[in-house]
């Protein structure tokens, strides 16, 4: 195991990660300013009037940086068209304009925008997924046929004034890299880091990186290695985040919040964008939010910890012995609370579930049902289903014994069966730790505002490897806030491998907080409960209308439990997401689109008007298609 590197200032105190200032027209991004909020238009490229309106419609909503797209020549120059109306209009935040495949269309861009983005993995290369083998000489070779292509870039930039973002996505690696790196971390910091030296050869620094997945456990190890390699040679360019086609919804939001919130904790990012699958005003509020956690000081320092035993840049799962169906190889647990109700009936573990029919007196559960129901000093008066248990508090155990697990942080009082001891990071010591049964499950709850690194401070401290329920008490936030804060605390302790459970708590109804503890499990890939959608945000290139067919596939997929479906409005990050889905829907043309088994394209120029029945039967075709309500 290679020795720990420092990815940001400190584990255990909030401080931002210090970087250079870079001038994007007037807004400055990195060191101490504000994080930036960026989205993306939708609109072709093409149609000025349309682009200016919708872009007008992400500023008022709080959108500081516009990003559109110019996949060539005629769309690069009508930014001009586009700047001009807008600035018309009294509206002079910076353009971005964003380049695939096409270096000429950058170098004109680069004259009228404040800021280009370039895809390394596609800049000066077309995906081929050939498998080849590079000799240091060839490779070398390859390096410098991208230094002729991008140079000029990076020459009008600098004289121009131009920012720059070099922005890897996990989807869109280039075949070199692919085949000496894998598809990585490693392999997109790499990918990055061919173009930035070209940069700094040519003493060009307005830089900003980004390291965009769908997988929000690699981008979150992507961003930590490139900060543990700027570290190592000298650099200190900005960071904007993002997790590419993070989706819509509520699963959208999760998805983004993990990995997003889970750097931005560390004090990592200086400008972001939640990438969903709807309007790019809707995009905006969310992103605000994730950023506003971090305006104000956090006032948590916490005990120091011996780092040894932490690898940021992999997952590597926290070792927990298995404590009847708790921990070990166990998926991780879901906690429902209904300890506030006068009384407990059959219809109040709906909403967590649990549906019990009355004419057939028999219990049904969902994909998404929760494992226990915490009733504190309640009763249960009826027979509940096999696969959920109760868990009670112990001092009602000690008056009138049940066959409950308990919860407790009296140890004189304990279950033979199965205790959840409560604690938080002060509690946690040799002398506690020693103390527990060895049928325990920790129930880890934090007291601080620095919850994430609180809780991670607990888990690095202690030595025991017994399991561990992380608890997340989000009173007195809405709905929003609170599925933000639960997937920025909650999932960025699972994709480090923390925690063999969830137990949320809110103002918001049970359904919400049952829906939001297995969305982050989906999120972070620990516990599967449903179909994952993998769909891009959409932007001028995108070839049919992204919402409307990702709602109608999902209308007709929802049902297929673990399976994930890539839906690409174009061929930029479509097949390279395809490695992360089991079936892609991708547009290849006007009113056509390809479909993908895996990365593999199986079906071309496909009519959309039956293309999701075309999807569905290349399903059936592999024999993973199952009927609704089939067991």
């Amino acid at each position: 195991m290679e020795k720990y590197h420092p990815f940001c200032n400190s584990l255990n105190s909030y401080s931002r990660f210090n970087t250079r200032e870079v001038l994007v027209g007037d807004v400055v991004v990195g060191s101490d300013q504000p994080i930036r909020i960026q989205s993306m238009t939708t609109t072709d490229t093409m149609d000025t009037m349309g682009t200016v309106e919708q872009s007008i419609r992400m500023i008022e909503a709080g959108c500081e940086i516009v990003r559109i797209t110019a996949p060539s020549k005629n769309e690069a120059e009508n930014l001009k068209n586009i700047r001009d109306e807008l600035h018309r209009r009294g509206y002079t935040q910076p353009l971005v304009a964003d380049i695939h495949f096409t270096p000429n269309a950058a170098e004109i861009a680069a004259r009228i925008v404040e800021k280009v983005r370039v895809n390394p993995g596609n800049y000066a290369d077309k995906k081929k997924f050939e498998i080849l083998e590079y000799t240091d000489d060839q490779y070398n070779e390859e390096l410098e046929r991208i230094r002729e292509r991008f140079s000029p870039l990076v020459k009008i930039c600098k004289e121009e004034g131009t920012a720059m973002r070099i922005g890897t996505n996990h989807g869109s690696l280039s075949d070199r890299i692919m085949n000496r790196y894998g598809d990585t971390p490693l392999g997109m910091v790499e990918s990055a880091m061919e173009f930035t030296r070209i940069c700094r050869d040519e003493n060009y620094h307005d830089i900003i990186f980004s390291m965009k997945a769908s997988n929000p456990q690699v981008m979150v190890q992507a961003y930590r290695l490139l900060v543990a390699t700027m570290i190592k040679e000298g650099m200190d360019y900005p960071l904007h985040l993002g997790v590419t086609e993070a989706g819509e919804g509520e699963d959208g939001r999760i998805k983004s919040a993990v990995g997003i919130g889970s750097l931005l904790e560390d004090g990592l990012g200086d400008t972001i964008r939640v990438s969903l699958t709807e309007e790019p005003e809707a995009e905006i509020p969310v992103a605000k939010a994730l950023a506003d956690r971090y305006a104000s000081p956090r006032t948590a320092h916490l005990p120091e910890f011996d780092s040894v035993n932490y690898h940021p840049f992999e997952y590597e799962k926290r070792p927990s012995i298995q404590v009847q169906n708790v921990g070990g190889e166990e998926v991780p647990r879901v906690i429902i609370d209904l300890s506030h109700l006068d009384t407990i009936a059959p219809a109040d573990l709906k909403p967590s579930g649990l549906y019990y029919n009355e004419e057939l007196d028999k219990w049904t559960t969902a994909d998404a049902a929760a494992d226990f129901i915490y009733i504190g000093k309640k009763q249960i008066e009826f027979e509940l289903p096999g696969m959920v248990s109760v868990i009670q508090d112990s001092d009602v155990w000690k008056d009138a014994p049940q066959t409950y697990p308990l919860i407790t942080d009296d140890l004189s009082n304990t279950s033979k069966e199965l205790n959840f001891v409560s604690c938080t990071l002060s509690k946690i010591n040799e002398d506690f730790m020693q103390s527990l049964p060895s049928n325990s499950v920790l129930i880890l709850e934090a007291e601080t505002d620095h919850a994430l690194a609180e809780l991670r401070s607990g888990f690095l401290t202690m030595d025991q490897q017994l399991p561990v329920i992380i608890k997340r008490d989000l009173d007195n936030l809405d709905r929003e806030h609170c599925r933000l804060a639960a997937s920025t605390d909650i999932g960025g302790l699972l994709v480090d491998g923390f925690g063999d459970g969830v137990w949320l708590n809110g103002d918001e109804d049970l359904e919400f907080i049952n829906q939001t503890a297995f969305g982050i499990l989906q999120a972070t890939r620990t516990r599967i409960s449903k179909t994952e959608y993998i769909s891009c945000p959409s932007c001028g290139r995108t070839l049919f209308d992204l919402q409307e067919t990702t709602a109608n596939i999902r209308q007709r997929t929802a049902h297929l439990k673990g399976m994930k479906i890539g839906i690409m409005g174009c061929i930029v990050n479509g097949p390279g997401e395809m490695a992360d889905a089991d079936y892609g829907y991708v547009g290849s043309g006007e009113g056509v689109i390809s479909l993908y088994k895996g990365k593999e394209v199986v079906r071309r120029n496909i009519p959309t008007s039956n293309a999701v029945d075309e999807l569905i039967d290349l399903i059936k075709e592999h024999d993973d298609w199952v009927e609704v309500g089939a067991e």
